[in-house]
């Protein structure tokens, strides 16, 4: 379970913390497991745990 303080980050955010990554090959990545699935909102907008993200963020750092 995710802590009350473990903000969800929109695509937006995401994409800005990545710098340069499109919007296309994010959803490339969900679709194909190289990146955490996140929740899929009823407006169908996607969000990710900002905790999440640093996790996979950190598989990155540890798989160079």
């Amino acid at each position: 379970m995710k802590k009350n303080s473990d903000k969800l980050m929109t695509v937006p955010e995401i994409l800005d913390e990545l710098g340069g990554v499109s919007v296309r090959t994010l959803y490339r990545w969900r679709e194909i497991g190289k990146f955490p699935r996140g929740l899929r909102l009823p407006n169908d907008e996607i969000r990710l745990y900002r905790s999440e993200f640093e996790a996979w963020l950190e598989t990155l750092r540890e798989a160079a």
